[in-house]
């Protein structure tokens, strides 16, 4: 009788992320030629790695597991082309071998993490990876004390001071592929040893004696299915519980029993190496993903090739590189590594070679030299065929038809909405916004621009926002339907100004279909609302959607009724609200105000413009509103043309004079300046009335509304402020001087520069306010 083959099981402790490891785990394949591969991984996605044959499938990606009840709450396990995994995936399908995840299902990970959050006593967690160190990158260190970290040990046992680098010199920095998998085995499993078995485990401890069982009892059933020569690629620190052969399987039935489950879906989804780096708070991260795919794609002349990259970025930055550079760089990075006794330069020689030949010192080159190539932003991409939700399909198709790529690396977008194309893709963007993916902002220019028709983004694609499409996913199948569909939803209970938003937001994002719903519930909400603040913030957000209109060829003129009741409402509700206000509660009124000034200006209805400034021509001399409001107004009233000039100039002489505070005072100067400087450097008068109420301060005055000056000066621009200056300089005690001096218009005729002057404000389209004098703007 035949006795049973004694099956070959070689088991790969490695380092996840790590070229050495990956190298290594190539050749020990290539020796072994095992007829089942074994990874660590959640044995439930099994079923993707057949997509591993796919050419689109490009690293790095990662697999994602999302509850089904709950997209929210995800995990994720990347891989990157120098992941030992990853590699040994590729193995197995180059040479048609079965391939297998070993770990813990998906589903009970997801269930873990809830049942853990519900024993601290919060909630559970949103998006996460979960793939740990293993002994790999830092340490797989438990939450407590007990568990030693197996590198900084096995660093200090060589003679190493980092443990980074000790594994580094080991394992990563090896070009030949050979690693002493036993050796680490064995190291791991004396520091097992002696580590103990804790009397009372803690409950990650016994979550990871459940993540050893699993592993075996997958092992078990590949031998006993008849592989005779298995590879098992896991953490280091997993090794020696994976040597074969194995203990009894009782006791991993027994660990494994009634732990809890919950439905999943996974996926693969694109990751960056970002995602990659420590920095970003991966468990499992390195600190240089960047140089790691250096390491692993470069086998000859890696310095040189990699400080001729260096090189290569800098100069696209437009700094003077030369190839002497690179020459002395390299010679420095090989003579470091002598130095300090080091097979091969490696990144910290790199680094200093860098710092100091190319980047001559300067710390601000050297940080983009790590951000673009250290850690880099490459974008991994999946094929068509990978599961998914049919939001993100739709999302796919319609980037490429708008011709808009999904990019990790932060951009600016500048889109015109008069072209068709740009206007499509300010309402994709916009109903991605809506959704709650967070794929682009409005940039800031796009903010202060005045006009309609431009708008910039600022994008970036971060992996993490495949969660919040498969969230997205359960209001509708299409971005259009589902941006609609949430839209409506979140109308029903909003107050006024998120009402007012999701009207804007909805007219830009073209969703015709939502409009109706959300004027409904914004008709009902402004008729219930009594709080002045949210009736004042409404108008602008309306006012705006009705001017969008008109570039984008939306009918917003419903918007308009709305608009004028709610300003009639304000125009009444005002008198009362601005009475005995505090300084912050005239700040928040302040702006309130300018922002409905503004947009009674831009609405176009004469009767509501004129019910608005009646009604701040009241307010402007009233003795119980704060100085802020009173100056502010002032300023609002003469540039619609309601008070002349001589007006302000008056209303100033009086918030001046005798009788207010100096706080009180300084603020109405606030009020009636912010924003622009230009009225005084035009304006000899009212300037002459600021700089004698200024010289006539004692100093503790002085000292006291000091702050308050700077701070508004301090908004205005330089050319402003120095402007301000040079025509204090010629003012004769507080009087300004027509002639002499020598500050801007010295010397000038007045007289002969009249007709000058009148032919000017001919083609500006303003009148002269009296002839051979100053102009009035008449519009």
């Amino acid at each position: 009788m035949t006795s049973p083959v004694t099956p070959v099981v070689r088991v790969l402790g490695v380092r996840h992320h790590g070229p050495g490891s990956a190298r290594s785990v190539v050749a020990a394949l290539d020796e072994l030629s095992p007829d089942v591969v074994l990874i660590e991984g959640p044995a439930d996605a099994d079923p993707l790695l057949a997509l591993a044959a796919d050419p689109d499938l490009v690293p790095p990606v990662a697999l994602l597991a999302y509850a089904a009840d709950a997209p929210s709450v995800s995990a994720f396990w990347p891989l990157a082309v120098f992941s030992p995994e990853w590699q040994a995936i590729r193995w197995a399908v180059d040479h048609s071998v079965p391939v297998r995840f070993m770990d813990l299902p998906a589903s009970m990970v997801l269930a873990h993490r809830d049942a853990a959050a519900a024993r601290r006593g919060g909630s559970a967690p949103g998006q996460d990876d979960v793939t740990v160190p293993e002994a790999d990158a830092s340490s797989e260190v438990a939450a407590d004390s007990l568990r030693l970290d197996p590198l900084a040990v096995l660093a200090e046992a060589g003679g190493y001071e980092d443990a980074e680098r000790w594994w580094d010199d080991l394992v990563e920095s090896r070009l030949d592929g050979t690693s002493p998998f036993e050796v680490i085995a064995e190291a791991m499993g004396e520091i097992r040893t002696a580590q103990g078995v804790p009397a009372l485990p803690t409950d990650e401890e016994r979550w990871e004696e459940a993540r050893e069982a699993q592993m075996r009892q997958v092992l078990r059933a590949v031998v006993k299915g008849g592989a005779e020569r298995v590879a098992v690629v896991c953490g280091a620190w997993h090794a020696p519980a994976l040597s074969w052969p194995l203990p009894p399987a009782a006791p991993d039935a027994r660990a494994l029993r009634g732990l809890p489950k919950r439905k999943v879906a996974l996926t693969w989804v694109p990751w960056t190496h970002g995602r990659l780096s420590r920095a970003s708070g991966y468990g499992a991260g390195v600190t240089s993903p960047g140089w790691y795919a250096h390491l692993f794609t470069t086998t000859a002349r890696t310095v040189p090739d990699w400080l001729t990259r260096v090189a290569a970025e800098l100069r696209r930055a437009d700094l003077p590189i030369s190839s002497a550079h690179v020459i002395e760089a390299v010679r420095l990075a090989e003579t470091l590594a002598v130095l300090r006794g080091r097979p091969l330069a490696g990144l910290a020689e790199v680094t200093d070679a860098t710092r100091s030949v190319i980047c001559a010192g300067n710390e601000l080159t050297l940080d983009l030299v790590t951000r673009r190539l250290v850690v880099g932003e490459a974008l991994g991409q999946v094929p068509e065929s990978t599961p998914s939700v049919p939001l993100e399909a739709d999302l796919a198709a319609t980037c490429r038809r708008l011709r808009l790529r999904r990019d990790p690396t932060p951009s600016s977008k500048d889109l015109d909405l008069r072209n068709a194309g740009d206007t499509e893709r300010s309402r994709l963007l916009h109903r991605l916004t809506l959704l709650g993916i967070g794929w682009g902002t409005v940039g800031l220019s796009a903010v202060r621009a005045t006009g309609t028709f431009r708008e910039t983004w600022d994008l970036a694609w971060y992996p993490e926002l495949a969660v919040d499409v498969i969230e997205a996913s359960m209001w509708g199948t299409t971005v259009t339907d589902a941006a609609t569909a949430k839209t409506c939803s979140d109308a029903l209970g909003a107050d006024l100004p998120t009402l007012t938003g999701l009207v804007e937001t909805s007219l830009l994002a073209g969703l015709t279909d939502a409009l109706p719903d959300v004027l409904a519930a914004l008709d009902v909400r402004a008729a219930r609302d009594h709080d002045l603040s949210h009736l004042m913030r409404a108008i602008p957000s309306l006012v705006r959607a009705q001017r969008y209109g008109d570039v984008r060829g939306t009918d917003s003129t419903a918007l308009g009724d709305v608009a004028d009741a709610l300003l009639v409402r304000v125009c009444a509700g005002l008198p009362a609200a601005v009475t005995s206000l505090d300084d912050e509660g005239a700040g928040q009124v302040r702006a309130d105000i300018e922002d409905v000034d503004a947009s009674t200006s831009l609405h176009g209805d004469a009767g509501g413009r004129d019910r608005w400034l009646d009604v701040l021509s009241a307010l402007v001399g009233r003795a119980d509103v704060h100085g802020l409001l009173r100056g502010r107004i002032t300023r609002l009233l003469l540039d619609a043309g309601r008070i002349t000039r001589d007006g302000a100039g008056d209303r100033m002489a009086r918030a001046l004079s005798v009788g207010a505070t100096a706080a009180d005072k300084a603020a109405w100067v606030e009020g009636f300046l912010a924003g622009s400087g230009l009225l005084v450097v035009h304006d000899r008068a009212l300037l002459s009335l600021l700089d004698g109420w200024v010289r006539s301060l004692d100093d503790a005055a002085f000292l006291d509304v000091a702050p308050l000056l700077r701070r508004t000066f301090g908004q205005f621009q330089r050319t402003e402020r120095r402007s301000i200056g040079d025509h204090v300089r010629v003012l004769v005690d507080g009087i300004a001087s027509a002639t002499g001096g020598d500050g801007p218009g010295a010397g000038v005729d007045v007289a002969r520069a009249a007709g000058a002057v009148d032919r000017v404000a001919q083609l500006l389209g303003i009148r002269p306010l009296r002839p051979g004098s100053h102009a009035e703007v008449t519009s």
